[in-house]
Formats: structure tokens, sequence, C-alpha cells
């Protein structure tokens, strides 16, 4: 039986049958050493901020008795990871510790399973979300894991990430979720941050069937929400400044387009929508887009902040606090996907309903990881870019 969904995806379903509290990750259970007659893995890893990785060899993970390894098969390289690498969230508590293997959207194959995991063994094809959950807080009690007080992001504490051969994957049980059978590796890891995080963001804003919907940046969340809301049945404006990447949107379902270069942002959102969006969505986490996103929505409408913020910001932003008191306009925050909703979105990309692979600019290799770092860089990469050669 597919899995049920709620919010704005039961009509997608009929229709087609206290604060952020990062934590770095835990070390426990996190020694390197021989597992399956493997001793050592390839891994891109970061040595200096904002200096080219090095691929090199390092020792490959054991699991602890709560624990799965995985033979990374598709690792996505996410903007997160290009923030982490820049030395930017230290305010959130995701500073990077250095040395480090970053990657944090992938699939793969388990290879080894502790003692007490009895939901998996090897063969399996799995993923997880970038968060991984304790499994025993309130929070994840409760079904929202993303919110687990002793959240833990793969790659950001020291040797966890999957720009590697081999993936640790603490509390199997909790955070590991098996790929339905004509779901791809590749086709998991895009879903692993990016997209998961659009189609979370498409809940959260509680999109309906033809609400205008505003997505502030085209880069990979910003197309997945895209991708997401247009299938909700909602109507979308993408907003970026490349003209590329706005007709990448138009592809992924976009209704209209708007260059925030070249046009004031909310009067052309108001002029298309006839009073504004119903739901803004941030997908990238400047002053200039969280600005623009509330500004272009309706009274009694909702602004969804997705985007983390960079350097320039460093958690703060200003907003136009009286006109949202005036018109009743919600702020929202989302952060990834909860694991408990995840079979759902597989159940409709297995359907071929969501297709986040259409979203993958390339394959590449590990070789090619500061190549699309310097892209990030000067914002030239269009969707996702997936590690498929290890």
């Amino acid at each position: 039986m597919a899995p049920t969904l709620r919010g704005p995806f039961q009509s997608l379903q009929s229709k087609w049958s206290d604060t952020l509290n990062v934590r770095l990750s835990n070390v426990e259970h996190r020694c390197f050493t021989n597992h399956g007659g493997i001793s050592s893995m390839r891994a891109a890893v970061v040595k200096e901020a904002n200096q080219p990785l090095v691929v090199e060899e390092v020792k490959d993970p054991t699991p602890g008795p709560e624990d799965a390894v995985l033979r990374v098969q598709a690792s996505g390289i996410c903007r997160s990871d290009w923030h982490g690498w820049q030395g930017d969230w230290k305010w959130i508590g995701l500073g990077l510790e250095l040395p480090a293997v970053l990657g944090h959207e992938f699939g793969g194959e388990v290879v080894s399973v502790g003692k007490n995991v009895s939901s998996f063994r090897e063969g399996d094809k799995v993923t997880a979300p970038f968060h991984h959950g304790c499994g025993r807080c309130e929070f994840c009690r409760a079904g929202r894991p993303n919110l687990c007080l002793n959240v833990a992001v793969y790659g950001f504490g020291g040797w966890d990430g999957s720009y590697a051969e081999y993936l640790l994957v603490t509390q199997a049980e909790t955070n590991l979720i098996s790929l339905p059978e004509n779901v791809s590796s590749t086709a998991a890891a895009a879903l692993g941050c990016r997209y998961m995080t659009g189609f979370h963001a498409i809940d959260r804003g509680q999109v309906s069937p033809g609400d205008w919907v505003a997505v502030q940046g085209a880069g990979g969340v910003g197309l997945s929400a895209i991708q997401v809301a247009a299938a909700v049945g909602a109507q979308v404006i993408a907003v970026d400044i490349s003209d590329d990447k706005l007709q990448q949107a138009r592809d992924a379902g976009a209704n209209a387009v708007v260059n925030s270069r070249t046009e004031d942002v909310p009067e052309a959102i108001k002029e298309i929508t006839a009073g504004g969006a119903h739901v803004g969505i941030d997908a990238l986490g400047i002053q200039e887009t969280i600005s623009n996103s509330i500004n272009s929505i309706r009274k009694g409408g909702r602004h969804v902040q997705v985007g983390l913020t960079g350097s320039d910001e460093q958690g703060m932003a200003q907003v136009p606090i009286d006109a949202i008191t005036a018109a009743e306009i919600e702020l929202v925050g989302s952060f990834g996907n909860p694991q408990p909703k995840f079979p759902g979105l597989l159940s409709l990309v297995a359907q071929g309903r969501l297709n986040p692979q259409a979203l993958v600019e390339r394959e590449v290799g590990l070789e090619d990881v500061n190549e699309v770092f310097s892209r990030m860089s000067e914002f030239k990469t269009k969707g996702f870019n997936i590690i498929t050669a290890f």
C-alpha cells in the first residue's frame, strides 16, 4: 500500500492514485578500521577552508552496534557543502571540523551492519536524509526527527561525509530508508537534501492547487520546490538572476519567471498574480531574496524560509515587520524533510509523478568536486551535480 501523504500532497496522491539546534556529528562509534576485507577508501578531503580538496586514501569506517556502513554509489554536491568549505555556518553550530570529508546527499548499498540492526542487511539499496536523528528525543518520538535535539548533518563532523567510497550511518534503524526497486542511487542522491527540502517547503507552505507560489532562487532547492509545487497544481513564478536558470525553471514547471537583475521583483510578482503570491519561498538565504519574497506576498499569505544565510548575514536579516503585522503574513521555517514523510516522497518518485533525476545537470567524479565548487562560487551550476565515479 502506498504511504499516505498529508497536507498539500493529499490531492497529489489522490490525483495519481525549540530553534534549530544543530550539533556537530558525534564521533562515538565512528572509528575507522577494517571491514569486509577493505582497509582504506578514496575520499575527497577538505584540508583548509576555501582551498582545493585533496583526493586521497583514508581509513574506511566500521559500524557500531546500532550503525550501518554503505558503499556510496552516488553523492550530490550541494551548496551546503560549498558553505562548509567556505567556512560558513559557524553561527548555527555547523563550522567544519578539519580535515573533513563533506557530502550529505547519497544513495548506496549496505555492506555491513551492527549487531543490533535487524531491519537492514548486506546488499540493501538505501538512502537517508541529510539530518540524522537520535530516535529517542521528544521530536524524534513525535515524528519530527529533522528537529531532533541531537540532530547531526553528514559531512560536518570530520570524516563522516559521502564524498567517499564508504559512509557510516549511525542509528541505522532510525535513519536508513530503503529505496523502491525502480529508484536509482543517483535519484536518491538528488533527493537527499535539496529535493526533499523543496518537497517539505511546499508542505510547510500549505500550498493548494491554484495558489500562486513565488520561488526566490532557481538553484537545486528552488528547482525542486518549483517541480513539486507544479505537481501539486500550483501556479509557480521563478525568480533568479540567470536567464539560463530561469529557462530551466520553466522546464521544471514554472508558469512565469522574473529576472531580479532587470525587474523589480515584488512589483513584477504582484502584476503577474494580480495582488501577490499566496506563498513565497526563499531558497537562497540572502537579504535581497528574503526581502523580495516577503514584499511579494499578498495579504494573509505565507513566507517559507528555506535557504540558510551566508557570511554576509550570519543568521540575521531585516524584515518589514509592520507590513507583516498589518497584512497578517505568516513567516514559516522549513528544514529538510522528516524521515516519516520520506516513504511518501519516494513513492511519488517511483510512480514517475516526481522526477528529481530530471534536475541532474551532470554526473562527475571525486576529482571534479573542486571544479563544481568553483562554478558554485560564480553561481554557474544549474541543478544537481552528482558524484558517481569514486
